[in-house]
């Protein structure tokens, strides 16, 4: 389905020039995505970018293991630095991408891409801002790995998916969040039992309320 132009000039208006509204809704696809739908995968060669509305989405890189570390979300408003690389190269992805929640997204082609970077200045000022928030992302990812304790890991990686939800309440099991860390389900029940112990969060089947303020 196309974007309607209305819909472009509710959420794009002071970001994008007008030109660049018609052509997006002539060639951009509007797509909603269930919880857990994979939009990107590692080898997968990059036909379209995405632009979320509404919504989130995991990145995430996973080993040969099966393992997957969580790199950052996309939320409203936000595209993928990693698919736009591999647009501009031509490469095959080497990350995941999975909805977190219910997403609303605009697909663009990567023909558009590269073309629009000299085409349209909002454009390039729109790829360049992605790729800052994506490596102020992966900087607080590093720092995270390599300055904090594991259940200062699993604390902020709650924190950034209430914020990337705007909620407290998660459907989500030990071995995702294990997964999500690259460490094992058994080190999350454990980690997250202290947490309520000491009032950060609550405990229910398959579901994690975070109590801070």
């Amino acid at each position: 389905m196309k974007p309607d132009i209305v819909l472009l000039q509710e959420n794009f208006t002071g970001i994008f020039e007008f030109e660049l509204l018609q052509e997006l809704a002539q060639i951009g696809t509007l797509l909603n995505v269930d919880e857990g739908h994979i939009l990107m995968n590692v080898g997968s060669y990059i036909k379209s970018v995405p632009i979320i509305l509404k919504g989130s989405i995991k990145i995430l890189r996973p080993d040969t293991e099966g393992r997957e570390a969580l790199l950052y979300y996309l939320g409203g408003m936000d595209s993928c630095a990693m698919s736009l690389t591999c647009c501009l190269g031509h490469r095959q992805s080497e990350i995941q991408a999975v909805a977190e929640e219910k997403t609303t997204l605009i697909s663009v082609p990567i023909e558009k891409v590269e073309e629009w970077m000299t085409k349209y200045n909002s454009w390039k000022q729109f790829v360049f801002m992605t790729y800052q928030r994506r490596f102020e992302d992966l900087l607080n990812t590093i720092d995270q790995i390599a300055f904090h304790k594991l259940d200062d890991r699993l604390l902020m990686l709650l924190k950034r998916k209430a914020k990337a939800c705007n909620c407290k309440v998660f459907v989500i099991t030990h071995e995702e969040l294990a997964s999500e860390l690259a460490t094992s389900r058994e080190v999350v029940s454990r980690l997250l039992k202290q947490l309520e112990k000491i009032g950060k969060v609550k405990l229910s089947r398959n579901k994690i309320e975070l109590l801070l303020k």
